[in-house]
């Protein structure tokens, strides 16, 4: 089998996974795969996500690691068998490698922590925020149509059949942000409201009043899997995208995560009664900022 030309980030994160088992085994590449009737090369491939693994020799490589945790080693399986070919294979033409391996993250997940100090989530947009943001002349976005198309179809995953929970946290500053015409920014504030109504959906609005917690990090999303050793935390900036995989960063981000959601207002709850409403509270601040438009 040929060695691939490009590798999704599903595919570097089962080789990181089957390296960091073996490493702490403290087994060699080469222990290793003799162990299992292999070259060092071709493992050294397979950890390098440039090759695929047979279920069979995926779970016999766990049980050589000393990996005896059935529920994990199914979820390596998953990550082995799962074809990739999902809707976003159909913009691999017009969308960059990043854009495509964050659907594909997404599309597994079980749930979605996001924090985004100036832009409204991309799960969260209306198709006219997006168009602005992409026709922006400072931001210089290509393939303007292919890329809001791209968008607003990753937005499904919101209403499917078990979709993920979704809890942003976004930043007072994303609420005052002009992408567009004033329209468009009713538009988009009025949408947040009418997403919160969505079970599956938190919404928190981190104000310029609270501890400065969200001024330590940018924009990032955690995504977790069912199994959340598996998750990954998407790093967004200019050039790309960054993902962190480590446990130790996982970990991290969680506990920010858990940090940011505390300092922030009270979750839009749009079930209350308006006289039940804190006037510090995620939906009174949203209301304030539609009032001044």
């Amino acid at each position: 089998m040929g060695l691939r030309t490009t590798i999704t980030e599903r595919q570097r994160r089962l080789g990181f996974e089957l390296k960091q088992l073996r490493e702490r085994a403290g087994l060699t590449t080469s222990e290793a795969a003799d162990r299992i009737g292999m070259t060092r090369g071709q493992l050294g491939h397979i950890e390098a996500g440039r090759t695929s693994i047979l279920t069979e020799r995926l779970l016999e490589l766990c049980r050589v690691y000393g990996c005896s945790e059935e529920p994990y080693a199914e979820s390596l399986v998953s990550l082995s068998e799962t074809s990739g070919k999902g809707w976003w294979r159909t913009y691999r033409k017009h969308m960059g490698s990043h854009a495509l391996n964050l659907a594909e993250l997404e599309s597994e997940a079980a749930a979605i922590r996001t924090h985004e100090p100036l832009f409204i989530p991309g799960l969260f947009q209306t198709a006219n925020y997006t168009r602005a943001i992409f026709t922006s002349e400072d931001l210089g976005f290509a393939n303007i149509e292919e890329g809001l198309r791209f968008r607003m179809e990753r937005q499904h995953i919101l209403t499917r059949e078990n979709p993920p929970s979704v809890h942003a946290v976004i930043h007072e500053s994303a609420l005052h942000m002009r992408f567009g015409r004033t329209e468009v920014v009713r538009e988009q504030l009025l949408h947040l409201i009418e997403l919160a109504r969505m079970p599956n959906v938190t919404i928190q609005v981190y104000p310029f009043t609270s501890q400065a917690h969200a001024a330590l990090t940018g924009n990032f999303a955690h995504i977790i899997p069912a199994d959340p050793r598996l998750g990954t935390v998407v790093v967004e900036q200019l050039l790309g995208s960054h993902y962190l995989v480590q446990q130790r960063q996982l970990q991290e981000y969680t506990s920010l995560f858990d940090r940011i959601a505390k300092n922030a207002l009270a979750p839009i709850d749009v079930s209350l009664a308006p006289e039940t409403h804190s006037v510090k509270d995620s939906l009174a601040l949203i209301q304030h900022v539609l009032y001044t438009l």
